[in-house]
């Protein structure tokens, strides 16, 4: 790769070539892959964590900081992004959260830990959203599906790494003089640095600053009905689902949804998330199936380390490694679909086949993963909801950059992340509540069960022994590698029994999200990338501006509108919904 190439300007029609698209994208996956990597590492190494820091009773505010700073910048970034350009703010996003994974790295206490990872929850809602948006920039939909592979590799290897390296640190007492569990924060520093230079020196879009109002009063809004509402999908368990306080953050985030919406209504066309796109079908329809798609997809894989770990002993290294089919088929797929579309333009059957391979793999699950089923069978079920899943991601994401006007790519691509994001918030925090609050009662019936087949177990010492476990295994799951095997099956069984219920609801959520995407209209994915669009509207605002000093019929004045302003709608784009042009 020469300099002249890493650093070439950009072109002046907005067409990249292969190469200086794969240049620019090395450092887009880097910012990808940092985001894609924290979640899973920090999620493996928690406990140790919140151990060394005295405060395992408030880890999950650490989780839920976070959680709410990045989902709320979401729609932020990408609406900016379309008013004053992605670079600048992706290298502002990239700095934030390298700034606070260092701060992470010297925390004392959990409530430290926790404001440190909220600073950089605010940079890494900016990564995974402008990455994509950028993408939709340089490369037009139809071609954009054939990167599929490279976004895939990169959310699949950090899935992998993720608990593996998260496990290895936290399992390390001490690295280089440093504890080995704040390493899981000081790793995201070398790749962050690297990113940011190759992004400042290999990506140039250029971009006509658009004079808009600019929307707080919905950005606040928008903060008053998250955090009340993500709050309590994080602890709302542990709370009580009905007490005063989940009450009180319900009728907080209802007013905060009731006032967005409200003011996104009055704000028109400079709304954070303009109401108008929930007019296109092909828009609604995809965000809403990303909605119901997030709920049962994140639900559903939560699970699935759990399954491993609790009841087959893996450590997290292992059960990080044991998720390798489900990666694969999401892989497999992924690049499949993505060769297809590029070839064809047809995109709207793979969501479709998606949800119903997704939903077949977790009516697996539910049928036959028991406390004794081989391992061998599980990863062949999870390989089967991976190429589902695989074919779901990207086509979603294509479909809404494709049904708006190139000059809101952002804002459509933000907002598909948002919602995606927050019905995966929602659905783990259900699925979780539905599998702790039904493992008592299962463990009690599979206990029963154990002690009318093995009458030894009902010996006082062995039934000291289960009352001992008994009390201990929803907070320490550990304890049963510490037990006989005898002894901890029962409890391996009720925790199954739980999990089944919940690949269940999301085989039942997938299928939902199938019938949903059904109502999807015909959808013929744009030859011309959004630069090439804008260089395009550029030039045919300058020839409309010159045909108005000509007589009438002369010149481009007798040319249509599209053609004038270089932008043709595409299918399912309803033309009166489309924003103005700058020639308008």
């Amino acid at each position: 790769m020469t300099t002249s190439t890493a650093t070439a300007p950009a072109p002046t029609d907005g067409e990249y070539t292969h190469r200086q698209i794969l240049t620019i994208l090395t450092g887009l996956l880097l910012g990808m892959f940092l985001a894609a990597l924290d979640q899973t590492i920090v999620s493996t190494a928690i406990r140790t964590i919140a151990d060394d820091l005295h405060g395992l009773s408030i880890q999950a505010w650490v989780t839920t900081a976070y959680l709410i700073t990045s989902t709320i910048t979401t729609p932020i970034y990408g609406k900016l992004g379309d008013l004053y350009g992605r670079k600048k703010l992706f290298i502002f996003a990239i700095g934030v959260f390298i700034i606070g994974s260092a701060m992470c790295s010297f925390a004392t206490s959990m409530y430290e830990l926790a404001a440190f990872r909220a600073f950089q929850g605010i940079g890494a809602g900016g990564l995974m959203t402008l990455v994509l948006a950028i993408i939709g920039d340089l490369v037009p939909p139809r071609e954009r599906a054939k990167y599929t592979g490279y976004f895939m590799a990169t959310f699949g290897t950090s899935s992998v790494l993720g608990p593996v390296v998260g496990g290895f640190l936290a399992e390390t007492t001490s690295f280089l003089g440093v504890t080995g569990w704040r390493w899981v924060f000081l790793v995201n520093v070398p790749i962050g640095i690297v990113a940011f230079f190759v992004v400042s020196a290999t990506l140039h879009l250029p971009h006509v600053r658009r004079e808009a109002r600019i929307d707080w009063w919905g950005a606040v809004a928008l903060v008053v009905a998250l955090v009340p509402l993500l709050t309590v999908a994080e602890q709302g368990r542990d709370w009580g689902w009905g007490s005063v306080t989940s009450v009180i953050c319900y009728l907080i985030g209802i007013i905060g949804v009731a006032a967005f919406v409200w003011i996104e209504h009055r704000m028109d066309d400079d709304a954070l998330i303009p109401l108008r796109i929930f007019k296109l079908r092909a828009a609604s329809v995809t965000i809403g199936a990303s909605v119901i798609v997030g709920i049962g997809m994140f639900g559903g894989i939560t699970v699935l380390p759990l399954y491993m770990q609790i009841v087959h002993g893996a450590s997290p290294m292992t059960s990080g490694l044991m998720m390798l089919p489900m990666v694969a088929g999401l892989m497999i797929a992924a690049v499949i679909s993505g060769l297809i579309t590029a070839k064809t333009g047809k995109i709207r059957g793979f969501p479709i086949l998606g949800t119903l391979l997704a939903t077949a793999g977790l009516l697996l699950l539910w049928i036959f993963v028991t406390a004794d089923t081989n391992l061998v069978w599980v990863m062949v079920m999870m390989f089967i909801t991976g190429l589902g899943l695989g074919n779901c991601m990207q086509p979603l994401t294509l479909i809404v950059q494709n049904a708006v006007p190139p000059r809101e790519i952002g804002v459509a691509t933000s907002a598909a992340t948002f919602f995606r994001q927050t019905g995966g918030t929602i659905g783990v925090a259900i699925f979780l509540s539905i599998l702790f609050s039904t493992v008592g009662d299962k463990i009690k019936d599979a206990l029963g069960a154990a002690v009318k087949a093995d009458p030894s177990l009902a010996q006082p010492a062995n039934q000291q022994l289960l009352g001992k476990v008994a009390a201990q295994v929803q907070d320490d799951s550990n304890i049963l590698t510490k037990v006989p095997a005898d002894i901890a099956h029962p409890f391996k069984v009720g925790f199954a029994d739980s999990m089944d219920l919940i690949f269940l609801c999301a085989a039942v959520l997938m299928f939902l999200g199938f019938l949903v995407l059904l109502l999807m209209p015909h959808v013929e994915l744009r030859a011309q990338s959004a630069q090439a669009a804008a260089a395009s509207e550029a030039a045919g605002a300058a020839s409309a501006a010159s045909a108005a000093r000509e007589p009438v019929g002369v010149g481009a004045g007798a040319v249509g509108r599209h053609e004038a302003l270089g932008y043709e709608p595409a299918d399912g784009v309803d033309e009166s919904m489309s924003p103005r042009h700058s020639a308008d």
